[in-house]
């Protein structure tokens, strides 16, 4: 599976592809020469994670540059009254009675715990395009559906504050 995501996500990882290589790469290798020229590397615990952090850096590297050359690039933008990316949707879910604020956000970006809902979760597909005192019902699973309702949209601008996945 592609992970979606925008244009602005496909710049942020090649700005930071290209700082990891141009900065990290450099300081992590001066990290690993400083510590290999204190002496008996099996027991020098400097070494070793200097060497850890390069290979973390590289590992990072690869991810970035493998998601931008797979990434399906997703449009940002929705008519003003529906449901689209990077909006602020509060709803309601008659069933328990609550009321949650959520972003709807790509798949790199999805933070459940912090409200940020993919647009590939069962509740961000349900909600994308629907408009404000839609009922929609949200399949889970196979078992166990629910409804929500949509009490508010608020249109925001995708100001970078959400961390790309590191995973």
């Amino acid at each position: 599976m592609y992970d979606k995501v925008t244009q602005k996500d496909i710049k942020r990882m090649e700005d930071e592809i290209e700082h990891r290589k141009l900065v990290v790469r450099k300081e992590a290798l001066e990290d690993v020469k400083t510590a290999r020229a204190h002496g008996d590397l099996s027991e020098n615990f400097e070494y070793k994670a200097a060497k850890q952090y390069k290979n973390q850096n590289e590992s990072r590297i690869r991810y970035l540059e493998r998601m931008v050359k797979t990434a399906q690039i997703i449009p940002e933008d929705s008519k003003d009254d529906e449901v689209g990316l990077n909006d602020k949707v509060t709803i309601f879910t008659p069933e328990d009675g609550c009321e949650e604020v959520i972003k709807i956000v790509t798949t790199v970006r999805a933070n459940p715990l912090k409200g940020r809902v993919s647009i590939d979760s069962p509740l961000g597909k349900a909600l994308f395009h629907h408009h404000v005192s839609d009922k929609i019902t949200v399949q889970a699973n196979d078992n166990y559906f629910y409804e929500v309702i949509i009490r508010h949209i608020e249109k925001l601008e995708d100001n970078g504050e959400d961390e790309l996945s590191k995973y």
